[in-house]
Formats: C-alpha cells, sequence, structure tokens
C-alpha cells in the first residue's frame, strides 16, 4: 500500500503542465483530485516516475454560459458543479450527478476532467457526458482540438488524449426546459454503479454496462419512432456487454439497466 518512488511537481498555470508534460512525457501522470490515480498508485498498478500536480490550476474551473453551449473548465470540482447556477439551469443533469459521486470528501476534490480522462465505464459523469452530447477540449503542442464524447471513450481507461495533452474543457448544449432523469444502483451509497442510466430529452447514457460508457441506441431509436416508455426501456439492454463479477452477473445488470431507463425516461418525461 505504498506507492514506488517519484518525483512531484507542481503546475500553475495550463502552460506549466503542458511544459512538464511534454519533458516527461509517457513517465509523467497528471494529479487532480487524485481519487482513481492514488489508490493505483498504492497498488503499484501505476507506477509513474513524475506526478504532475495540476490541481493548482484554477483557471481550469470555471462554468461560463457562451450562446447555446455551457463551457466547463475541466479542474471543476464535483461540490462546485452541483450548486452552479449556471449548470443547474442550463445543464440539470450534470449538476445531478455530480452531487451523487461518491462521499463528501470525494465531492469536495474531485474533479470532473479526471472522472472523464480516467474513463471508468462504472463511473457517473462519464455516461451523462455522453447522454448530453458533451465535447471535450485538449491542449496540447499541436494547439486545441474538440473530441466529441461519443469518440471519447475507446476502451476501458482508454482516450484519445495523447501523453503531452491536457483536458482543459467540456462542452455541453444549453438545454434548459428539456426533460432529464438520472438512475443507479449501487450496492452502498458510495460504491461504483452496479449499473446506472442518464436521460436528456431522447438520448439515453448507460453506466457500467460495457467498458465503456454506451448509449442505449435500440431504446433511443424506439423512442424516436414513437414507442412507449416500456417498450423502449424494454430494450436498453440491447448490443450491450456487461460483466459478471461477484457483485453482478450481467443478466442482473441488464435487467437493472432496463428497470432503470424505464424510471429514469418517466423522470425525464
Amino acid at each position: 500500500m505504498i506507492p514506488a518512488q517519484f518525483t512531484y511537481r507542481r503546475a500553475s498555470t495550463v502552460d506549466e503542465a503542458l511544459a512538464l508534460l511534454g519533458e516527461h512525457g509517457d513517465d509523467a501522470k497528471l494529479l487532480a483530485g487524485g481519487h482513481s490515480l492514488l489508490p493505483l498508485m498504492k497498488l503499484r498498478l501505476a507506477v509513474p516516475e513524475v506526478l504532475v500536480d495540476i490541481a493548482p490550476i484554477d483557471e481550469l474551473r470555471y462554468v461560463r454560459l457562451e450562446g447555446d453551449t455551457v463551457a466547463i473548465g475541466a479542474l471543476s470540482r464535483y461540490h462546485d458543479l452541483n450548486h452552479d447556477g449556471v449548470l443547474r439551469e442550463h445543464a440539470p443533469l450534470l449538476a445531478h450527478v455530480a452531487g451523487v459521486v461518491g462521499d463528501q470528501q470525494v465531492r469536495h476534490r474531485g474533479t470532473i476532467g479526471g472522472s472523464l480522462a480516467h474513463a471508468d465505464a462504472a463511473a457517473d459523469l462519464p455516461a451523462a457526458i455522453l447522454a448530453a452530447d458533451g465535447v471535450l477540449v485538449a491542449r496540447g503542442p499541436s494547439g486545441q482540438r474538440e473530441i466529441p464524447a461519443a469518440e471519447f471513450f475507446l476502451g476501458p481507461f482508454t482516450t484519445p488524449l495523447e501523453p503531452d495533452e491536457l483536458l482543459t474543457e467540456i462542452r455541453v448544449p444549453a438545454r434548459a426546459g428539456v426533460g432529464w432523469g438520472f438512475e443507479k444502483f449501487t450496492r452502498r451509497a458510495i460504491d461504483w454503479a452496479i449499473a446506472g442510466v442518464a436521460v436528456v430529452g431522447g438520448a439515453v447514457g448507460l453506466i457500467n454496462m460495457a467498458g465503456t460508457p454506451v448509449r442505449a441506441t435500440a431504446t433511443e431509436e424506439a423512442l424516436a419512432g414513437g414507442a412507449s416508455i416500456a417498450d423502449a426501456a424494454a430494450l436498453a439492454a440491447e448490443g450491450t456487454s456487461p460483466v459478471s463479477e461477484p457483485h453482478a452477473t450481467a443478466e442482473y445488470r441488464a435487467h437493472l439497466a432496463r428497470v432503470l431507463t424505464a424510471r429514469a425516461l418517466e423522470t425525464a418525461a
């Protein structure tokens, strides 16, 4: 439970962080809230030679309404997002989900960018960003690029971010007044979800139903074709690949996906 030896570097600006990543490349890991990286380091599953602490970069903590888009700084903490007036009005799903991640300690330290870059299919925010049709903005030595959420989660804990890139912003459409719903099933309140569902309008994102967060496309297509909520929700597990493990079988996860999707869609309606 003791991490391997590493060099600690602290960045106070985006430019400083990019310079350190450019200097150390694959040998470096970014530290934001630390709730995912530090446990992996203690178990020696992650052994970075250099730890670049980006928590001091205040320029990446903001929520702004920019026309018909809500822009969220990647280092915005869950607690701040949950209480942000702009987010509550124009992207209420994200504000709500940020308020049900982990416990109070996690929500006061964990960041939205850290959760998305970690790309855990069992996490809440990746599925919510997917359902919200989010776009993720990364900066690197070649400049800035935008990555749609649908193209960001490539596999378990895998994203298209390069070793010398930094996730700086998340953008979602401003959708005040659009129905939304969120449901998840956990063994304990602070645990990862066994299964979960995020809904915005007719978009449905699933938690822990594959190696990445996925959209319930069969449900979405059924809704677009005029199907009832019950009939559309019955298709939620179609095309997914849930795993069996000690806490839940694949069949049980599929059952939960159908039940939770129906509940979330009812709430959204």
